[in-house]
């Protein structure tokens, strides 16, 4: 007699369905052993390893890494403190805060980095965003919070959002955002930038230059009356620069011998500029200032020395609430910009980045940046690929990128106060120039997908035309919803053969034939042979999700009622037993010779080598889409599934009735009834499993292998298309000879469905 125990447990099974029959299938202990580790100390300590990239590589440096880091580092480093004053302009903070950024970021980001290329510091999208915020903040609560806190809370909130991401590895989140959509609103801030320096560059005033990018455009033409004598420090700063990389790369393709002293003589471009400019300005301006204590033209004038606001960030509450609706900007230009040139270079000098540790990298740069007085900083496209240029050979070379910044901080900052704001201008203007995508580029979006085009677009013209917040989010929005609409509306064909020859087959040789499936409507030229009359042969090109199964089943059972008999004779049923959308046959129309001439529907057969996952949705809707089929086809139809690829998918195959051969009464139509489906569900027979031809062809000898590659319990599970299309024709030519047999015992009954009919299917 049964214990206690093994009733309860009976009892249980029937409550929730459990089938008396159980084909074995993956579990969540499978899962859960697969992925957890037997020694959790070892994994800790490997984890906490995997936070200090330096760990893995410092012990081998050696003095040919340190000839490359020494030269790529002080190179960047040279370029980057006129750009991070430039960049501070646009922050619209005190140049000194630029420094404290680059210093940070260059210094910290060598300990965390997966990539030798990159250069952290200030950039000017960031610094665009960051001026935008304390705008805000300055418009809604005036006075109560200067400039530089507002850019120090905006460093430490976003960086510790940032390197939360990180230490949840959820870095895959960047993933959904493709490169039309980066590139498109990097155009169209780049735009921005440039527009609102313009201004600057003329020394025009009287207008705002943080207003949208068209009225900026075309307020600096009203105004071009107003130019100031700042003209002629930016336009001659901004037209040596240009002609001096342009004569750099003439020279470098004319004697490529040169190529690399060339090259390191363009990077000196923006320090020479700034130097010669100074002194310009300090010869014109020294004797020149007027009783207010004003200059001929606008110059930096005082910039502190050293780091003066090393202390402990002030966080106000008040002012995260003032903040909180520009934070998300902030935060994915912060991780999107990095992540996406630091792939760029990895791609290009041949390593691989991890995303997580990158944004554990740059969230560490910014916490830590607030400490120093610091604003935002992020991966830097034009410092980096100087970098990348200079030779760079490992991370360290940051280190001395911070000792050049350094040295400008304390023994530099004297020799700033002559250095023109145009001057300033015009290395803007020169640096975001490179982010604006080219035409050669956008063509190819264009070539690739069109689109992805259309949302590049759109970035641009709602940046240009809006805010690149706007421009951020509608590049965002349009990629998701492209993403839903690819996933929604999926590919898929039928299938035919089409038989392949080598040359030597052809010629009558001995040379290899081989049979593919193709979609139904190939290349001119190529003759495709359709499936045995009967048999449906389907390939599904994504997974099998609730956003897209419907289509799926509408698709199927559409093919199935216009090119398949209908297992009933309609013509004995009277109109008024007809279902309410069934309007039968047109007057003087003969719906069952019509009908008579189709083949009945026998096999489905599904290629599941494009799917890779599987839901409840999508398993329900392969059960709607049987029971559709087999009330038209008044019998059951097969299902087979090639290629299922996934062991998680043949467990909810399985659990829908697929791929065991149960006969129709025990296969049940609702995955999740109403109405718990308590009887089980038992293989009493199966349909076609004797003369199954897959036996061949997918179980291994038995002198290789105990057990064959595709589980004999699910004889509807296949390998590849060719043995399911085998099986599916093989189950065919048993049913049509059963059909032949029973049609020359018994005669057919006008009127009624044949013997024949009835078997034609099973």
């Amino acid at each position: 007699m049964p214990s206690l125990t093994t009733k309860a447990k009976l009892l249980g099974k029937q409550i929730i369905g459990y089938p008396e029959a159980t084909v074995p299938v993956v579990t969540v202990a499978d899962w859960t052993r697969q992925h957890t580790t037997k020694q959790p100390a070892n994994a800790v300590v490997r984890y906490l390893q995997s936070l200090f990239p330096i760990l893995q590589w410092i012990s081998r440096y050696n003095l040919g890494w340190l000839y490359g880091d020494v030269i790529a580092g002080l190179t960047v480093g040279i370029v980057v403190v006129p750009q991070s004053m430039s960049y501070a302009q646009i922050a619209t903070l005190p140049t000194q805060y630029g420094l404290y950024s680059a210093f940070v970021g260059v210094a910290v980001y060598c300990l965390f980095a997966t990539s030798k290329d990159v250069s952290i510091g200030p950039v000017a999208v960031m610094s665009l965003t960051v001026s935008r915020i304390i705008a805000h903040v300055e418009a809604h609560h005036p006075g109560q919070w200067d400039g530089p806190q507002i850019g120090t809370t905006v460093a430490f909130i976003c960086g510790f959002i940032v390197l939360g991401v990180g230490l949840l590895r959820l870095g895959w989140l960047v993933e959904l955002i493709p490169a039309p959509a980066v590139s498109g609103f990097m155009t169209g801030s780049a735009i921005s930038i440039a527009a609102g320096q313009v201004p600057g560059l003329l020394g025009e005033s009287g207008f705002d230059t943080r207003a949208e990018t068209y009225k900026v455009i075309i307020n600096c033409f009203k105004f071009l009356p107003h130019t100031q004598l700042d003209a002629a420090f930016g336009i001659t700063g901004l037209v040596c620069l240009y002609g001096f990389r342009i004569v750099c790369d003439w020279l470098g393709a004319r004697y490529p011998r040169r190529k690399r002293f060339f090259f390191f003589l363009s990077v000196f471009r923006n320090a020479f500029v700034i130097v010669v400019l100074t002194i310009a300005s300090w010869l014109y301006c020294r004797h020149r200032r007027s009783a207010s204590g004003k200059y001929p033209i606008r110059i930096l004038e005082t910039v502190p020395r050293g780091f003066q606001h090393v202390k402990s960030p002030v966080i106000d509450p008040e002012l995260l609430s003032a903040m909180a609706g520009e934070l998300p900007v902030a935060t994915i230009i912060l991780l999107l910009e990095h992540i996406a040139i630091s792939k760029s270079f990895g791609r290009l000098n041949g390593y691989k980045i991890n995303p997580n540790q990158e944004l554990i990298a740059i969230g560490v740069t910014n916490t830590v940046g607030s400490v120093f007085g610091a604003y935002p900083a992020t991966g830097s496209f034009s410092r980096s690929a100087l970098k990348s240029k200079s030779g760079v050979r490992t991370p360290a070379a940051g280190i001395l990128t911070a000792l050049v910044v350094i040295v400008a901080l304390y023994g530099l900052t004297p020799a700033f106060f002559w250095i023109p704001n145009a001057a300033l201008s015009a290395v803007i203007i020169h640096a975001v120039a490179d982010l604006v995508a080219s035409p050669r580029q956008v063509y190819s979006f264009w070539r690739v997908s069109p689109l992805e085009w259309l949302i590049w677009v759109a970035a641009v013209l709602v940046t240009v035309f809006s805010s690149i917040e706007n421009g951020i989010y509608t590049s965002i929005c349009a990629s998701l919803v492209l993403l839903i609409i690819r996933v929604a509306h999926p590919r898929g064909s039928f299938l035919g053969k089409v038989t392949l020859r080598t040359a030597g087959a052809r010629d009558g040789a001995d040379g290899e034939t081989r049979e593919v499936f193709v979609p139904m409507t190939p290349a001119p030229k190529v003759k495709v042979t359709p499936p045995a009359p009967g048999i449906v042969v389907y390939r599904f090109q994504e997974s099998v999700l609730y956003p897209n199964t419907s289509q799926l089943n509408d698709v199927l059972v559409d093919w199935a009622k216009t090119n398949t008999r209908r297992g009933l004779d309609m013509t004995t049923v009277r109109m008024s037993d007809r279902p309410w959308n069934d309007p039968g046959p047109r007057p003087g129309h003969d719906e069952n010779a019509e009908n008579m001439a189709k083949p009945a529907l026998h096999a489905i057969v599904l290629d599941f080598s494009a799917v890779s996952h599987i839901d409840t949705t999508g398993v329900q809707s392969l059960i709607d889409t049987r029971t559709e089929v087999e009330r038209w086809a008044d019998g059951p139809v097969e299902f087979h599934f090639a290629s299922v690829l996934s062991p998680w998918i043949r467990r909810a195959l399985v659990a829908g009735g697929f791929g065991v051969g149960a006969v129709h009464a025990h296969v049940p139509t609702e995955i999740a009834p109403v109405v718990p489906y308590r009887g089980g569900r038992t293989r009493v027979e199966s349909q076609g499993k004797s003369a199954d031809v897959e036996e061949a062809v997918e179980g291994v000898e038995a002198d290789e292998a105990d057990a064959p590659i595709v589980s004999e319990e699910t004889p509807f599970f296949h390998l590849d298309l060719a043995a399911a299309v085998r099986a599916a024709e093989a189950g065919l030519s048993r049913s049509r000879t059963a059909a032949s047999s029973t049609s020359s015992i018994s005669s057919p009954v006008p009127g009624k469905k044949t013997a024949a009919e009835v078997v034609v299917s099973v």
